[in-house]
């Protein structure tokens, strides 16, 4: 028999149903912080650091789902914060920084071209706001080796680094301003594409694995110590074009096997 003196009231017990965990959600307002200051910083012309803020948020939208999962606090109420920190740091703040830094710039050939820079920014919001619908509603039916469409944080990257790397050259975003456009819209489509992406879920890392393997992790904060904007804008590249390349190589090897098998049957 269980001691009244000892048992939860019921009424304690839908004030504890009624809270919510705080140290993963102390790490989702770090990263939803550091997308607003980003859009704060590229009003004020700061670029370089509002692309790096957003990089910040990258690593604190990392790391919530992680501490959540290690301190067993995963909560309905944490993932529908952490997609709504998302959608400003990973959504509003590229889309807002490239459109500061570049695609503004379009005004100058008329007032039409101007409506299709922030009409350009618009498509990368958009787009991530379907691409986290998508992802929320799907989390438990697709295959967790593989995103649909390429992740927003990414895209985020892509646009962020591209930003910053601009900056570091000392390149007007007035001279790129059709790259740019091209870059955001791009960024878009594939965020909303049915192209898979490699998701790294399955790597094991908690198994063994040979020494030299261990030499890649200071390996990539050495290159990235030298040149963040070099390393990381190269990064999110390569990953994004990586699901088209993959993509196409797997319909090509798809239609080989296919003209192999009938062949044999003629």
């Amino acid at each position: 028999m269980q001691d009244d003196s000892t048992a939860e009231s019921p009424e304690a017990a839908r004030r504890r149903r009624r809270g919510i965990y705080l140290l993963p959600n102390l790490f989702t307002t770090g990263g939803l912080f550091a997308g607003f200051y980003a859009i704060v910083a590229a009003m004020a012309g700061h670029y370089s650091i509002a692309s790096g803020a957003i990089f910040v948020a990258m690593l604190m939208d990392g790391l919530d789902g992680r501490i959540a999962r290690l301190t067993r606090t995963q909560s309905a109420f944490g993932e529908q914060y952490d997609s709504i920190a998302d959608m400003v740091s990973f959504g509003l703040a590229p889309a807002l920084v490239i459109y500061q830094w570049s695609l503004h710039d379009l005004n100058v050939y008329g007032w039409m071209w101007a409506k299709v820079g922030w009409l350009g920014a618009f498509v990368f919001v958009v787009a991530g706001a379907l691409r986290l619908a998508r992802f929320n509603v799907r989390v438990h039916v697709v295959d967790k080796r593989y995103f649909q469409g390429l992740p927003i944080p990414s895209g985020a990257g892509l646009i962020a680094g591209g930003v910053w790397l601009g900056q570091s050259f000392g390149i007007g975003g007035d001279t790129v301003v059709v790259p740019a456009l091209a870059a955001t819209i791009v960024a878009g489509l594939l965020m909303v594409s049915s192209i898979p992406y490699y998701s790294f879920k399955d790597l094991n890392l908690h198994g063994r694995v040979p020494f030299a393997y261990v030499l890649v992790i200071p390996l990539i904060f050495v290159l990235i110590a030298l040149s963040p904007p070099k390393t990381l804008f190269g990064a999110f590249l390569i990953y994004a074009l990586s699901g088209p390349v993959l993509w196409v190589w797997r319909i090509a090897r798809r239609r080989r096997i296919a003209r192999q098998m009938e062949h044999r049957k003629g």
